[in-house]
């Protein structure tokens, strides 16, 4: 397939490693692998992980759960706490799989036994550091209201505690990432504990990426719920998460323009393909994404003197060293690795494989 537009490129031996390798790693832990598909949002993708023997899933919204469903995953779990005026389509999909949702105060409770019409799985969600959502693990006696209420609710079950690490992602360190792991096993551990001879089913739930990644310490964890993992990108690179031949998608760009006498390459990719997330180089500035480019028969990764440094919304300028200023003519292609393959995919919707098939993902609904 040519090339003519910002492309995401995916490696599809690289990303079927990645998920084979995550696999291994929940089954040598004695832990269910639930992945997060937020990443990929492909029912083809999806298949992957199916080969590798998962058979539950996690998503970020009731849009994907129905979209998921329809694919043929019959266990899913929506990782985002109830939106109310959505319960009426959560009952139809209620009805026809095993769908776990989320709660963390009492109106989402009351909202679920005033209008749930089918059995669901509930966790509560818990805040382990992150503080995004969810209830602090030490908040006990409104952990105790809502499992009075769930007990109270037959068509509600309670399935255990939930919480997603994601502070692991603004760790400065390795180190940073154990110690903000272990943090989090503490909390959750403490709450098994306190709850576990009144709810002896109960499940402790994890996931982030960074930790599922590098840590081998899950202490009183029952499941894991990575997402990022099977492509990767450049901030779990940073991070310490994966290897750079870890990481499975590319976007592909075409040069528009040089601008040598200010060291500026000007790319047909911008916000709208790559969003706006950034690391921090090595002098200090925003980075967008390392740049690969060819060399005859080989891709050569230039060094972070090199990189994606602005970004409006069709356009990307590159700031680019006299030496390796040569590599870049108007119409040739670059490969950029971004710094969030989550958003990149998501705002690019479809990806052309390195054996040059084109996979869709979820539509806009």
């Amino acid at each position: 397939m040519e090339i003519t537009r910002p492309t995401l490129l995916l490696n599809k031996e690289t990303a079927i490693r990645n998920i084979e390798n995550m696999a291994r790693k929940a089954e040598d832990l004695h832990l269910n692998f639930r992945p997060h598909f937020k990443t990929h949002q492909s029912a083809e993708i999806g298949e992957w992980f199916r080969a590798a023997g998962v058979n539950c899933i996690t998503v970020s919204s009731f849009t994907m759960a129905n979209y998921f469903a329809d694919a043929g995953w019959n266990d899913i779990t929506i990782a985002y706490s109830i939106n109310i005026p959505e319960i009426p389509a959560i009952n139809e999909l209620a009805g026809r799989i095993k769908l776990n949702v989320l709660i963390e105060n009492k109106e989402g409770l009351e909202a679920l036994q005033n209008q749930i019409t089918w059995h669901t799985g509930v966790f509560i969600k818990i805040d382990t550091g992150y503080n995004r959502t969810g209830i602090e693990s030490n908040r006990t006696p409104l952990i105790d209201e809502l499992l009075e209420g769930l007990q109270k609710t037959p068509l509600l079950q309670f399935k255990g505690f939930l919480s997603h690490t994601g502070h692991t992602y603004q760790a400065n360190s390795t180190h940073d990432i154990f110690s903000r792991h272990f943090d989090a096993l503490l909390k959750m551990k403490a709450l098994k504990t306190r709850y576990i001879n009144d709810w002896p089913d109960l499940i402790v739930s994890l996931g982030d990426t960074p930790s599922c990644s590098i840590c081998e310490n899950f202490d009183g964890v029952d499941e894991i719920r990575p997402g990022n993992f099977v492509f990767y990108d450049l901030m779990q690179y940073k991070l310490g998460s994966c290897k750079l031949t870890d990481i499975a998608v590319r976007m592909v760009c075409p040069v528009i323009a040089t601008h040598p006498s200010r060291n500026e390459v000007v790319i047909y990719g911008g916000a709208v393909h790559f969003a706006k997330d950034s690391i921090v180089n090595i002098d200090g500035k925003q980075l967008f994404g390392r740049i690969i480019v060819s060399d005859g028969d080989k891709k050569v990764l230039l060094d972070e003197r090199n990189y994606l440094y602005a970004l409006s919304q069709e356009h990307g300028i590159l700031r680019i060293t006299p030496r390796d200023f040569n590599y870049f003519k108007p119409g040739e292609l670059i490969e950029i690795i971004p710094v969030h393959s989550c958003l990149t995919a998501n705002l690019m919707k479809e990806y052309l494989t390195t054996e040059d098939e084109v996979i869709k993902m979820m539509p806009f609904y």
